[in-house]
Order: C-alpha cells, then structure tokens, then sequence
C-alpha cells in the first residue's frame, strides 16, 4: 500500500483551475479500485490519497503521472509505501 502526499506548488486559487480535471482523474482510479481514500489536508495546502497495493511502485509513478496536478506543475508528490499489519476486518478486501 501507498500514501501519496501532496503539496501544493501554486496558491489555492490556481489550483481550483484543475481541481473538477483532478476529481475526474480520482475517479478513474476508484473506478480500478486503485485509490481507497483521498482528500484536501487541514490546512488546505495540499491532499493525502490512499493507495491499494494493488499496483506496483512503478504503475503508480505513471498513475500520478496523469494528475492534473502533477502536469500543470500545481504539486509536489511523497509516496510512502508501507504494509499494513493491523486492520479492522472491513477493510481487509481492500488491502
């Protein structure tokens, strides 16, 4: 599994631009059962996306390579690989 760290480059304003573009690219990837879980962090100056282990390091640097985000220069990225150990068994399907 992954946890992708966003960071904003740009104000918020300019990514409100992309930001319809960026939901539909999360979409395509709960659509693939890719993506679990994502959102804006708290302060606004970025979002976390929660990946499955269904994908490869590799397929995922060519995931995020189609954000809207990533093209237009709007955010940096932190992928985070780790494996789950402990979970509630809700989720197990998703792990």
């Amino acid at each position: 599994m992954y946890i992708v760290e966003l960071t904003y480059l740009q104000p918020v304003s300019a990514v409100d631009t992309q930001l319809e573009a960026h939901r539909t690219f999360l979409s395509t990837q709960y659509d693939r059962e890719v993506f679990i879980a994502s959102g804006p962090k708290d302060p606004r100056d970025g979002g976390i996306i929660i990946v499955s282990g269904k994908v490869s390091r590799e397929e995922l640097d060519a995931i995020i390579a189609q954000d809207p985000f990533y093209i237009h220069g709007l955010a940096s990225y932190r992928v985070i690989t780790f494996n789950p150990v402990k979970f509630i068994p809700q989720v197990a399907g998703l792990l």
